[in-house]
């Protein structure tokens, strides 16, 4: 088995890489000791206009819009170690255009978006002059199971009426932030994965209501954040639609196969993160007399750490194979796995360096606070580890049943 990238991946890795370190990581540790804003008023959160600079400076040296195919050229095995790379910052994802949710939405509008469509938000979108959101999870059912959606979406013959409440709307914070595609109950009497839509929300349409804006261990990730949203009797275009009625299913399940690997990509370059700060901060500090990695059983979490990173990564390559080869159904059992284990293993190893690390592994003196509750969030985002574990065992079972 050759388990090497090729000569285009490796290059772009290096140079993302050089980028990170180079550009990224200096305005990074600023940003971590900077004063954090209890305020949350998303409305006054500002830009910072030395990452805007780093995005322009990015697509000047070709490093924009990776995560997509069409435009990049780049499978999803070329691109996953380009993912990992930018999992080593927080930041460093948006300054690529690589960021979540819009690398999601983007793919949406490229694959089963109109003309019109693509041309409105679509190219802005790739261009980077705007933020995108996606509205789906609500708080009044249990969103683990997405055919519990009960926001609607009505078809009124030369528009569509929406009216519901969707919260954990993940980048509604952002300044730039103009479009949402709005997951809803379109088709109540239809087969129970054809009854919801995806439509085209502009967030300044009359009835979009951003009614507060929801922190994650007390932080308010700004300027992205993650908001509670009401849609009261909202007109929009029949245009806006997107793919037809009922298709809001099939359409998720192309968005959400690529939209893991990248997650869990990322995470695997959070948790090499994570195990380089650890054994950093073990050699430079001694206790009892002895440097801190010689202390207690440190060395066989060392150990332990780079071969869960390596079991983790070889799993998410495997399944980033199987999507290029096989497509998202003949991928589901691994894309399901790299959901519950990339996120197990980047919370295990990032909460072992914050316990090396003492207090200030607490603080905001190291970005392992911030990549602990990004790991910590992804194990609830896009599906809770529990019903990938039921998605997992369900295909084993089949699989002898079948024999």
């Amino acid at each position: 088995m050759n388990f090497s990238h090729s000569p285009k991946t490796l290059d772009l890795t290096r140079r993302v890489e050089q980028f990170i370190q180079k550009h990224i990581l200096p305005i990074e540790t600023l940003l971590h000791t900077s004063p954090l804003s209890p305020n949350p008023n998303w409305k006054e959160w500002q830009l910072d206009s030395a990452i805007e600079d780093l995005k322009t400076l990015a697509k000047k040296e070709g490093l924009w819009n990776l995560f997509l195919p069409e435009v990049s050229g780049l499978s999803n095995t070329e691109y996953a170690p380009l993912a990992e790379a930018m999992g080593y910052s927080l930041i460093a994802p948006e300054v690529f255009n690589c960021n979540a949710p819009d690398t999601g939405n983007m793919e949406v509008l490229w694959k089963y978006g109109t003309e019109q469509q693509k041309e409105t938000w679509l190219k802005p979108l790739l261009e980077g002059s705007i933020r995108s959101v996606f509205c789906m999870t609500e708080p009044d059912v249990a969103s683990s199971d997405a055919t519990n959606m009960r926001a609607t979406i009505n078809d009124k013959g030369d528009h569509l009426l929406i009216n519901g409440t969707k919260w954990w709307s993940t980048g509604i914070g952002h300044p730039n932030c103009k479009i949402a595609i709005f997951m809803g109950l379109s088709n109540p009497e239809a087969a129970k994965h054809a009854q919801h839509s995806m439509v085209l929300v502009p967030l300044d349409t009359e009835g979009v209501n951003i009614k507060r804006m929801l922190p994650v261990f007390g932080t308010y990730d700004t300027p992205y954040g993650h908001g509670e949203v009401s849609f009261e009797n909202v007109k929009v275009p029949k245009s806006n639609l997107i793919g037809g009625l009922g298709k809001g299913f099939e359409i998720a399940q192309g968005r959400l196969g690529p939209g893991r690997i990248h997650h869990c990509m990322r995470m695997i370059g959070a948790s090499e993160r994570a195990l380089q700060l650890m054994i950093d901060r073990g050699k430079s500090r001694t206790a009892f007399g002895k440097n801190l990695l010689e202390l207690g059983g440190n060395m066989d979490l060392i150990a332990n750490a780079r071969m869960e990173i390596d079991m983790a990564r070889l799993l998410v390559m495997k399944t980033a194979y199987l999507l290029d080869t096989l497509g998202i159904r003949g991928a589901l059992s691994e894309v399901s796995q790299i959901k519950v284990v990339a996120p197990a293993v980047a919370c295990k190893i990032i909460d072992q360096a914050m316990q090396l690390f003492g207090g200030k592994g607490l603080s905001n003196d190291t970005p392992l606070a911030g990549l602990y509750a990004y790991a910590r969030t992804l194990r609830l985002a896009d599906g809770p580890d529990e019903v990938h574990r039921n998605v997992v065992a369900k295909i084993e079972i089949k699989k002898y049943r079948e024999s």
